[in-house]
Formats: structure tokens, C-alpha cells, sequence
């Protein structure tokens, strides 16, 4: 199958993946409400189609940051996605470097700092608050001795939600000779997988955290620790400590709030995502998109603002942008198209959403991305 859209690409993950690692990909939390509500709210936005205007020259390009992109897209964090490519993280940042655009690193990586920051263009570096500080500040040194330009500071998991899928799977409490079989035969069942990631693709592990970690052998029993450290008690304080540990720019990942928003700007971040993790934590809350237009309307003259959620086509980014958003983060697309076929995937994955993008653009007569406005929604009655 040739892939043309996001969805194309989720089915050649979920042929070439084990169950348990396209699950972890696809699902969500709970009853998955949210996770439904970030796609379908997108979709029910309406581009205003406009005719008869030159768009003959568009330029897709944002600074943002003291960065530019040569569209308004990133590569949002996704944790493990060593498991679903041969170092899939390496192939994912250079696919990203490729098209112009950022690529953020996450704590629960496969690959660690230094191996992708080698790889090609330093990326942004994902960071949850653990409860173990000193383990924290070690981190963000190796990220600011690998050149890594931005810290996403992801303050919407204090504990993880739970994921339905992940427990049907195996993926999480599996356990003793029935989970280690359950895990061999979903390998096993999957050829190409086994000899690129389970032969190739070694060492398993999370590899910015593994010299935390000393008793695990599987890189779930990673993830268990992980969440177990998940801090609790974290407040807008620990924003203070990490900036007396790193001094570059740092975006706030996870608001859905506007006050929650304008907490951010007060404690000196300088940018912010709008996102509810991909409808990974709490279910039954309001999509990103939903909850973008009064967080830009808020604060979006003090900080970058950013979404994350839901963003399936280059259609969608315009939308994001037309609603207050600088640029957009995209997760399970681009986690989907690393485990339909690593790096190659990903830079075809891209250069669609580009193609789209300028489609929409066209269409809307909007030659300029950072014109974007509501302008190009059509609010009609």
C-alpha cells in the first residue's frame, strides 16, 4: 500500500508493529474521549475558501524562539520510539532536520540525548518533573552540553492516566512466563520488526534515564520507574529551579487553561503548548483546538503559543495557525510513519503535510503563514 494520508500510514504501523507498541502508539486514556474530540473538533473547523488572488509566491516559514522553521510544524515529543524503528529517535530528528523543522526529544527515549544530538541538529529536549531532583538536574546538563536549544517542560503528568489499551495489550502488567510468551509471539509474528528493532535496534533501553534505573530488563520496567517518580507535588516553583539549572528558552507543555496559561507567562516561560497529551491523561476534557483561541487571545503577545493534539493534514495546521497558534506539534502522525518504514516514512510524511499546507493556503488566499487569522475560518451560521 503507498500511503497518501495520516491514516495510510497508521495502517502500515499496525501491519508492521507488534500489538503491543502500535497500541501504545494509537490509545488513549480510559474511554479515549479526548483522543476522539482532538481529531473530530479539528474536522468540524471550515476553511473559508477564497479565488482570484496571486499565490503565486506562499512562504510557509515561522521564526520562533530565535529558531526557524521552514514550515509551521514540529515533531512532538513520543515516548519509546526506539521500539517502533531501528533507533528510531536518530531517524526521526534526521527526517525533521532534512525538512527545516524541530524535532523534541522525550525523557522516555530509546535513543539517548547524546546519540541524537550526533545525529545530525541538536533537538528540543522533553523533561517531566521526577522526584528524584538531583537525577533532573544531571539531565539537563547532558541536554545543555549536547547543544539542545529548548526545553519543553511537560507539566501535565504528575501521575499518568490509565491507558485501557496498554493494559488488553500486555504492554503494562504483564508479568511472569504467560507475559514473556504473550511478548515473544507478538515479535515473532512480525518478522520485519524483529530483525530492524528487536536484532537491530539494540540496546533497549530509555536511554537518557538507564543510569537511574539498575534493575530493569525490559524497557517497560523503564516506564514502570518512570512512574513511580512521577512528582505530585510540583507547582509553579520548580519552574524557578529549573531555571537556575537551564538557561535557555523553555515552552511549557500541557496547559488547556487560561489561567493556567497566564500562570506561565508569570513564571517567565517563553513559550507554551497547548495540549492534553494527546488525550493520554485526563479523558473527558476539551480538545486543543478548543481551548487554543482564548489561551492565544490571553497570552499570545507575552509567549509563543504552540498546540499539540489532533493535527492529521496540513489543512489542520492551517486551522491551528488561523486560531492564534505560531506552529504546531505532531505526534502519533509522525509515530505512525516511523513505524510504517523509519526515516523515509517520516520525510514522505512530511513532505505531504507540506503539500497540504500550501493546498490550504492557496485555497484560502493566505500567501503568507504568519498572516494567518480567523479570517480564514468560515464562521458562518
Amino acid at each position: 500500500m503507498r500511503a497518501a494520508s495520516v491514516s495510510d500510514y497508521r495502517e502500515l504501523a499496525r501491519r508492521r508493529l507488534p500489538n503491543i507498541f502500535f497500541e501504545y502508539i494509537d490509545g488513549g486514556s480510559y474511554a479515549e474521549t479526548t483522543l476522539t474530540r482532538n481529531v473530530a473538533d479539528i474536522e468540524a473547523i471550515a476553511l473559508r475558501q477564497r479565488v482570484m488572488r496571486d499565490m503565486s509566491r506562499l512562504d510557509m516559514s515561522v521564526e520562533s524562539l530565535g529558531q526557524k522553521f521552514a514550515m509551521p510544524i514540529g515533531l512532538a515529543p513520543v515516548g519509546m520510539a526506539g521500539m517502533n524503528a531501528r533507533r528510531g529517535e536518530v531517524q526521526a530528528a534526521r527526517a525533521a532536520a532534512a525538512a527545516g523543522i524541530p524535532f523534541c526529544l522525550s525523557t522516555v527515549s530509546v535513543c539517548p540525548i547524546e546519540e541524537v544530538a550526533a545525529a545530525g541538529t541538536p533537538p528540543w529536549f522533553q523533561l517531566y518533573v521526577l522526584k528524584d531532583r538531583g537525577f533532573m538536574r544531571e539531565l539537563l546538563a547532558r541536554a545543555k552540553a549536547a547543544g539542545c536549544p529548548v526545553l519543553a517542560f511537560t507539566v501535565d503528568l504528575p501521575t499518568p492516566g490509565s491507558r485501557y489499551r496498554d493494559i488488553r495489550s500486555g504492554f503494562t502488567g504483564s508479568s511472569g512466563l504467560s507475559g514473556a510468551l504473550n511478548t515473544a509471539w507478538d515479535g515473532i509474528t512480525h518478522p520485519a520488526w524483529m530483525w530492524d528493532v528487536w536484532l537491530r535496534g539494540r540496546p533497549h533501553t530509555l536511554g537518557s534515564v538507564a543510569s537511574a534505573v539498575t534493575d530493569s530488563r525490559r524497557v517497560t520496567d523503564y516506564l514502570s520507574w518512570i512512574a513511580r517518580n512521577f512528582d505530585r507535588s510540583v507547582t509553579w516553583k520548580d519552574l524557578d529551579w529549573v531555571r537556575e539549572v537551564w538557561d535557555g528558552p523553555i515552552v511549557v507543555k500541557g496547559v488547556l487553561d487560561v489561567e493556567d496559561a497566564r500562570d506561565a507567562v508569570r513564571a517567565g516561560a517563553q513559550g507554551l503548548i497547548v495540549s492534553n497529551h494527546g488525550g493520554r491523561q485526563l479523558d473527558g476534557v476539551r480538545s486543543s483546538v478548543s481551548a487554543l483561541p482564548a489561551i492565544a487571545q490571553a497570552v499570545g503577545s507575552d509567549l509563543e503559543v504552540y498546540m499539540d493534539g489532533g493535527i492529521r493534514s496540513g489543512l489542520d495546521v492551517l486551522k491551528a495557525l488561523a486560531l492564534g497558534a505560531r506552529a504546531c506539534f505532531i505526534g502519533r502522525a509522525w509515530a505512525y510513519a516511523l513505524g510504517a518504514g523509519g526515516e523515509a516514512k517520516i520525510a514522505s510524511l512530511l513532505a505531504t503535510l507540506r503539500s497540504e499546507l500550501a493546498v490550504a493556503m492557496i485555497l484560502t488566499g493566505c500567501a503568507n503563514v504568519r498572516d494567518a487569522g480567523a479570517e480564514l475560518l468560515d464562521q458562518a451560521d
